[in-house]
């Protein structure tokens, strides 16, 4: 059975992945002009596709608690685009803040902490290979090398909803096994 307009709600709170497709397809521009309205002033395109694919993990992870009919849907989507929204703008600002304070005090610690953000990238690396080769492509092509979905969609051949969708999926399996990880379990 795939999603459609009478039962996508049902099938998202069930975790049918066509549900979450769907609902990109079709609430990706309420989204998105929410998310460009509020970071826009940032000039950030990273920060943005960021925040529209935090949007929809969201939608995904709460859907249990979504009470109504598809009307009240679209209303509740676009409150958790709001809010995830101003939350990424309030975080933006006090990083920039905080980036402008480092640099006027630039203290001993950097060569520490270059270390340690050296031992994260390659613990979220380890963790990253556990994807499928595709999936892992695309996650390395957006956090590690800052390229836009549609960047990513050119270069791979795929439509910028499927590589939307990848990074969805991508970054739930990940908090899976970091989850695991933390535990005391192993990446796989």
């Amino acid at each position: 059975m795939k999603s459609n307009d009478k039962n996508f709600v049902r099938r998202l709170q069930m975790e049918k992945e066509d549900a979450l497709d769907y609902i990109v397809d079709h609430y990706l521009p309420l989204v998105k002009g929410i998310t460009i309205k509020v970071l826009g002033p940032l000039y950030n395109d990273g920060l943005i596709d960021e925040c529209i694919n935090d949007v929809f993990l969201s939608i995904w992870n709460n859907a249990a608690k979504f009470k109504g009919d598809t009307t009240n849907f679209k209303h509740w989507v676009a409150s958790i685009a709001r809010f995830k929204a101003i939350d990424y703008y309030r975080s933006a600002i006090k990083k920039q803040e905080v980036e402008s304070d480092y640099i006027e005090s630039t203290n001993d610690n950097s060569v520490e902490k270059e270390i340690i953000q050296m031992e994260n990238k390659k613990e979220i690396l380890a963790l990253i290979r556990t994807l499928d080769p595709i999936d892992q492509k695309i996650l390395v092509m957006r956090y590690f090398l800052d390229m836009r979905s549609e960047e990513i969609a050119e270069k791979l051949g795929l439509t910028k909803s499927a590589v939307d969708s990848r990074i969805f999926r991508g970054r739930k399996k990940l908090n899976k096994h970091a989850k695991n990880y933390i535990l005391g379990g192993s990446f796989g």
